[in-house]
C-alpha cells in the first residue's frame, strides 16, 4: 500500500486548543500531577494506567448515577471478566436525558423529502409518554424490547423508553429481511416490537406488515407489536395480531416524569448482533455504564463533538453506529437522522443536507466514498460545505487514494477521522484526534485507554509489518457475555482462543512507527494465501480503486491445482468495459506498486459487490461460492441477489 509521510492535513494552533481532547489533558494533567502535552503521551498513561484514566472519563463525561462506585475495575488480569465501576447505581436514558431545553435533539430527513424535528424538551416528553404505557403492558427491568423499524425519531425514542425502564434494547432496520429478523430475535425473546407499515428507499415503498406473519411466527415471544404510522396516516393492522397503532399506544398524559430505573453499572444495555454471514447471528450482550463511558470517550474526546454540533452518520438500527450516534444526546448536540438511500434520487443527496441543515459532523463509510469517486462527484465544488468541520469513517478500510479524494473533492481543510473498531466492542479499537496530522490511509491511531497491538503468527508484537490486531487488557464496552452462552465458551473461542488472555479481534493491520497511525487491509479471517503467502485484500484494493474505471471490487482467494489462486472481481464505473488494456493496467499496476504475488490470476467483471448491512464487504460468501462451500444467512447481506452471478459463474472458473 503506498504511503506518504507528509500529512493530507495539519491542525491549526487554534483548532487544538479548542478542541475538548485539550481540556481533558489539562484535567488529568491537574488531576495527577502530569505533564502530558500531546496525544501519544496521554494515550501512554491511559494505558498504563487504565484505572486512573476511565475513572478520569467518569469525571470528565459526567455521568449521572444515584450511587458512585467503590472501585473502577475489580481485577484488569481478568480477561475476559473484568468488572467496571462496582458499586455505581446508574440508568443508560437518563444520563442521554439529561437536557430538557429547547435546544433541537433531532433533525429527520428523508427521501419523501419529509422532515420533522424534536428539542430536547420534546424528546424528554415523548420519551416519558412512552415509558409510562411500557410499564403498564409489563414491561420491567431485563425483559427485552425490540425493533424493526427505519432510522426515525421514533426508534430513538422506543429506545430511550425501554432502557428508562431496565429493559434490555436490540434493533432490526427494515432492510433485513423477515428470516433475518427471526434469526436475531427469536434468540432474544422480545416482549414487546416496535414497527412500521411501511418505508421508503430508492423512490419505491416497502410494505413491512406482510413480513410480520413470518416475524411472529418465528418469535412467539412477542405480547405486543406497535406500530409506527409512517407511509399511511392510519395503516390498516387488524392482521397483525397484538398490535396497536404508535399514537394509540403512547400516554395522552401531559406532563409526565420518568422513572428512570436506577441499576447496577453492569446491567444489559443491549444486545448487538454480529453480521450473520457464516451462520446464525451472535448475541452480544453489552452494559449500560461501558457502553456509556466509552461513548462519551469516543464522542467526546475523539469525535470533538460539542453541543453546538450537528451530527450525522449513514446508518440503520441494524449498525452500531446507530447506537454510537444517538449517545450524542449525552452530549447536548443535535442528531441528524436521515431515511432511505443515501444516493437518491442523485449523489448530492446527502450533500443538499449537509448544506441545508448546516451539519458539522458527517458520518459515512469507505463504500460510500469510493461511489462518490467512481462518478467523478465533486461535492465542495456543487455545495456550501462551510459548516462541514469533520468527515467520519468507517465501515471497512479506505485506500490513501480515498484520503486523498476527500481532501481534494470535499474539502480541503477538516479534520478527517477514519475509525475502525466493531460491533463487539460497540466501539473503536482505532481513531483519530483532531490534535493530530492525518496521513493518507492511516487512521490516527489506537484510541485513549484501547491496549492494542499488533501480533505476528508467533505472537511477538510487531510494527511496519501485517500483523493481528490485539487488544491486551480489558475495556469498558466489551461484552458483558453472549446470549446463552451459559458457560462463556462461544465468548472464549470468539475472541481469546488464539492468544489467551489477550483479545484478537480479527482484522490485519499495520502499525507505522514513524507516525504512529494505523493502516487496516481487511479481516485477517479471509486474508489471501497465494503459495503460502498472506495477503491482506486492502492491498490489492487501494492499488485497483486509483482507476477511475473502476467503482467497487472484490478479491477472494479459490483453492486450484494445489494452491490458492487470487480471482479479482471489478464492478466497473459508467460508461467504461474490461477490455485486455484495462486488465493489463491494472495487473501491472499491482506488480509495481504492490508485489507480483498480489497480480490475480483472473480479473472479472461482476454486475454488483456483496456487502453486510455493515457496509463491510463479504468476501467469505464469494470465497464459500467459489470453494464449493455454503453460504450461510444471505438475509445478512444488503444485495443478497449480487451472489447469484458468482453461483452462476462457478461452473465457468472450474473450467479455466
Amino acid at each position: 500500500m503506498r504511503r506518504t509521510r507528509k500529512p493530507l492535513w495539519v491542525p491549526s494552533e487554534e483548532r487544538k486548543k479548542r478542541a475538548n481532547i485539550t481540556r481533558f489533558i489539562s484535567f488529568v494533567n491537574k488531576k495527577h500531577g502530569l505533564e502530558v502535552d500531546s496525544y501519544d503521551q496521554l494515550y501512554k498513561w491511559s494505558i498504563e494506567n487504565v484505572s486512573e484514566f476511565w475513572e478520569a472519563m467518569w469525571e470528565f463525561g459526567e455521568i449521572k448515577a444515584s450511587r458512585g462506585y467503590d472501585v473502577v475495575v475489580d481485577d484488569l488480569g481478568k480477561f475476559p471478566g473484568a468488572k467496571w465501576f462496582v458499586g455505581a447505581r446508574l440508568n443508560f436514558a437518563e444520563n442521554l436525558l439529561r437536557y430538557r431545553v429547547d435546544h433541537l435533539a433531532f433533525i429527520l430527513r428523508g427521501e419523501t423529502r419529509k422532515s420533522a424535528r424534536m428539542t430536547y424538551a420534546g424528546l424528554y416528553d415523548s420519551v416519558a409518554r412512552l415509558a409510562k404505557p411500557l410499564r403498564e403492558v409489563g414491561v420491567g427491568s431485563g425483559d427485552r424490547v425490540a425493533a424493526y423499524m427505519p432510522n426515525l425519531m421514533e426508534t430513538a425514542v422506543a429506545m430511550l423508553a425501554a432502557t428508562s425502564i431496565g429493559a434490555i434494547w436490540s434493533s432490526c432496520g427494515t432492510e433485513l429481511g423477515p428470516g433475518a429478523v427471526v434469526d436475531r430475535l427469536g434468540q432474544i425473546e422480545p416482549k414487546v416490537l416496535f414497527t412500521v407499515d411501511a418505508y421508503p428507499y430508492k423512490g419505491e415503498i416497502f410494505n413491512v406488515l406482510p413480513r410480520l406473519e413470518k416475524i411472529t411466527k418465528g418469535v412467539p415471544s412477542l405480547e405486543k407489536i406497535i406500530v409506527v404510522p409512517y407511509m399511511k396516516e392510519k395503516p390498516d393492522i387488524r392482521h397483525v395480531p397484538n398490535s396497536v397503532p404508535y399514537n394509540d399506544f403512547i400516554s395522552q398524559e401531559r406532563p409526565l416524569e420518568i422513572r428512570f430505573e436506577q441499576l447496577p453499572s453492569d446491567h444489559p444495555v443491549y444486545i448487538m448482533f454480529s453480521s450473520g454471514t457464516t451462520g446464525k447471528p451472535k448475541c452480544m450482550v453489552q452494559g449500560a455504564c461501558g457502553i456509556l463511558i466509552n461513548h462519551l470517550k469516543e464522542l467526546i474526546l475523539h469525535t470533538d463533538l460539542k453541543r453546538k454540533d450537528r451530527i450525522f452518520y449513514i446508518t440503520t438500527p441494524s449498525w452500531m453506529m446507530w447506537n454510537w450516534l444517538l449517545s450524542s444526546l449525552a452530549v447536548g448536540a443535535t442528531v441528524v437522522l436521515y431515511d432511505g438511500n443515501p444516493n437518491y434520487p442523485d449523489w448530492g443527496a446527502l450533500w443538499r443536507l449537509v448544506q441545508d441543515e448546516k451539519i458539522t459532523i458527517f458520518g459515512c463509510s469507505a463504500s460510500y466514498i469510493n461511489y462518490l469517486r467512481s462518478v467523478g462527484a465533486k461535492p465542495g465544488q456543487v455545495y456550501d460545505l462551510s459548516s462541514l468541520r469533520e468527515i467520519s469513517q468507517t465501515g471497512s478500510p479506505l485506500s490513501s487514494e480515498g484520503f486523498e479524494y476527500v481532501y481534494r473533492e470535499i474539502k480541503e481543510y477538516l479534520h478527517f477521522n477514519s475509525i475502525s473498531g466493531g460491533t463487539d466492542i460497540n466501539g473503536c479499537f482505532a481513531a483519530g484526534t483532531p490534535i493530530q496530522p492525518v496521513y493518507a490511509g492511516e487512521l490516527q491511531g489506537p484510541a485513549l485507554g484501547m491496549k492494542v497491538k499488533a501480533y505476528d503468527e508467533k505472537g511477538n508484537s510487531v510494527v511496519d509489518q501485517e500483523a493481528e490486531l490485539v487488544c491486551e487488557a480489558p475495556s469498558p464496552s466489551m461484552p458483558l457475555y453472549f446470549w446463552d452462552d451459559l458457560d462463556g465458551k462461544k465468548y472464549g473461542d470468539a475472541y481469546f482462543s488464539v492468544y489467551p488472555n489477550v483479545w484478537r479481534h480479527g482484522d490485519w493491520i499495520i502499525i507505522h512507527s514513524d507516525t504512529g497511525g494505523i493502516t487496516f487491509l481487511g479481516r485477517s479471517d479471509f486474508t489471501l494465501k497465494p503459495s503460502g503467502v498472506r495477503i491482506g485484500p486492502a492491498e490489492i484494493y487501494s492499488v485497483v480503486e486509483k482507476f477511475e474505471e473502476i467503482a467497487d471490487s472484490m478479491v477472494v482467494g479459490q483453492d486450484w491445482k494445489g494452491d490458492q489462486r487470487i480471482i479479482l472481481f471489478v464492478k466497473l464505473a459508467q460508461r467504461f468495459q474490461l477490455t485486455e488494456d484495462l486488465e493489463n493496467k491494472i495487473k501491472k499496476a499491482l506488480r509495481e506498486e504492490a508485489s507480483p504475488r498480489h497480480v490475480p490470476a483472473l480479473i472479472i467483471e461482476a454486475p454488483d459487490i456483496p456487502y453486510t448491512f455493515n457496509m463491510k464487504k463479504v468476501e467469505s460468501a464469494v470465497a464459500n461460492i467459489l470453494n464449493g462451500k455454503p453460504v450461510m444467512n444471505r438475509d445478512a447481506l444488503i444485495n443478497p441477489e449480487s451472489l447469484d452471478f458468482y453461483e452462476k459463474i462457478l461452473l465457468k472458473l472450474q473450467k479455466e
